[in-house]
């Protein structure tokens, strides 16, 4: 097994989420040191654990080690972010230290392939979170005075293809939540080696990742059901406005009509 970081006992690590997916097959074909997650040595002695979902961690790569490897990605990655969410941290190697996170370094017995990975998977979820957080404030900021003014005046903004795309965009990130990303479920790594159940777990508690979740389903939850809402209300508001066209052009009829009878009478 390749040995990383030329015995640096402090590592730089950054997690990028930088598209909507990424194509491993070829990395898994020609550069893997390990699956599930995928993980490629590249640098002079970094490494990088990429995941489908469209995040990469990045352990020990100086800044043009990382552009050039982020560049050679460019051919894998569909649907790029314009703004990518980067989380930062250091990993610190101390066998006598108990795993944990420390002054935001997470302090580990050894740089093994699997605490590698095991530290990718967590960060990479904190940085899809925080990117979906700061995506879901906008959808707050344009339905908020929507409610508001239905609060205040009784009727809403004529917006029903805001909201539809509010709606088709909440239940889209619900979906990449739940299926792609799996922010719940433990990694496969877990699986093979229980005995990094402990460290997943405090670094799970130490970046909130289910209070996190939890938070983003319930705002997820209530744009889609507010949204929903107005929605109704603005095609009930159009329904009875064509019901009342309808009354208007039967009492037009009605008129012409008894003009029509009373100018033939005289």
């Amino acid at each position: 097994m390749k040995a990383f970081f030329n015995n640096q006992t402090n590592v730089r690590v950054r997690a990028i989420f930088i598209s909507e997916r990424i194509d491993l097959r070829i990395l898994e074909e020609t550069h893997r040191v390990a699956l599930s997650p995928t993980l490629v040595s590249t640098g002079a002695s970094g490494c990088a654990v990429l995941f489908r979902y469209g995040a990469v961690v990045l352990f020990g790569l100086d800044a043009i080690e990382e552009a050039s490897f982020l560049k050679h990605l460019n051919t894998l990655i569909s649907e790029p972010h314009a703004r990518p969410e980067i989380e930062e941290t250091e990993i610190r190697l101390d066998a006598a230290a108990e795993e944990r996170v420390e002054k935001g370094v997470i302090m580990l017995h050894d740089f093994s392939v699997e605490r590698l990975q095991a530290v990718a998977d967590i960060l990479a979820k904190a940085v899809v979170l925080a990117y979906y957080e700061t995506s879901i404030a906008g959808v707050f900021d344009r339905i908020e005075p929507l409610a508001a003014n239905l609060q205040r005046q009784g009727r809403t903004f004529q917006r029903s293809r805001e909201l539809l795309r509010d709606i088709g965009g909440t239940l889209l990130i619900q979906h990449k939540m739940v299926w792609r990303v799996e922010l719940s479920d433990k990694p496969e790594i877990l699986w093979e080696r229980p005995e990094l159940e402990r460290l997943y777990a405090r670094l799970e508690i130490e970046y909130e990742l289910r209070e996190r979740h939890r938070a983003l389903d319930r705002k997820l939850e209530l744009i889609s059901r507010t949204a929903q809402t107005l929605l109704e209300l603005l095609q009930n508001k159009r329904s009875l406005r064509v019901e009342w066209y309808i009354v208007a052009l039967i009492l037009i009829s009605i008129i012409l009509t008894l003009f029509s009878m009373f100018a033939k009478a005289h």
